[in-house]
Formats: C-alpha cells, structure tokens, sequence
C-alpha cells in the first residue's frame, strides 16, 4: 500500500509511543474538557447517529460526561496501536474492520477522515512545539493510509 522510509517508521513509532490512549481517543470523540475544542461527536453532530446504544450523546455535556464514548475513543486508539505494529501491511490489518465499517455498521468514510483528522489535531494539542511540521507531515501521511485501509471494503 505504502512505503516507509526508516524516518517515516521511528517517528510514527515515536509519536505513537508517547500517546496515552486512555487520553487521547476520549479527547478525539470529546470525552473530557481540553483546550482543543475539535471533537468529532460535538463538531460534527451527523456522527452523533452510530452512537444511538451509547446513550445520551445529544449535547457537548453529554458527550463529555459519557463512559461510553471514552471507551469507544479507546478502542479506536487500539485500532490505531494496531496499524503502527503493523505498518507494513496496513491494508491487511484493516480489511475486517473496514468489512465491518461498510457492510455491518454502514459508517459513511469520510467521517473516518474526520476522526483521522481530530486525532491529528488532538496529538498536536498534546505534543506542543514538540509536534513539528515534519512529524507532523508524517503523522498525517500515516493517518491517510489509515483512512484508505478503513475504506478499501466500500468500493
């Protein structure tokens, strides 16, 4: 699917390593208050719809005070843990959960992106300075073979 340099390896490695999971993917689906304000279920409300057995998700109060979707932030960020063990065969690693995404789930890809690109916001929150330009263009490059694994069983 993609070509790593060794750089490109580390610092997704690097970046990964120094992650919190139980902080960060609460943060991505807006569990807990922080000074970025981009969440997927409170930004962009139509997602709020694949979260109906979650209970109240109506409101950002609701969001944010939910343990379900601290819990649901945490399974994404375990699929995440997945790809970067797994960078070499991405598209592998993602074909069931993509299956699932697509034919069981019906979640529409692009909001995929989204989550991909709140996660990257929320990272860079975390990080500082310390997220420069250059890990930040490899994060991202990383995000989008994510993103295109997630979505090879709609097409």
């Amino acid at each position: 699917m993609v070509d790593w340099t060794d750089t490109e390896k580390s610092t997704i490695s690097a970046v990964w390593g120094k992650v919190d999971i139980n902080e960060v993917g609460p943060l991505a689906l807006g569990r807990f208050r922080c000074s970025c304000n981009d969440r997927v279920l409170i930004v962009y409300p139509w997602t709020q719809r694949y979260f109906g057995s979650f209970g109240d998700v109506s409101t950002p109060a609701a969001i944010m005070g939910n343990p379900k979707v601290a819990a649901h932030g945490k399974v994404v960020c375990g699929a995440l843990d997945n790809a970067v063990k797994n960078m070499g065969n991405i598209l592998a690693t993602y074909k069931s959960l993509s299956e699932t995404h697509a034919n069981k789930l019906f979640v529409d890809p692009e909001n995929v992106r989204v989550l991909a690109d709140v996660l990257t916001i929320v990272v860079a929150a975390k990080f500082g300075a310390s997220f420069t330009p250059e890990i930040q263009a490899t994060w991202q490059k990383f995000m989008k073979v994510v993103f295109a694994a997630m979505g090879s069983r709609y097409f």
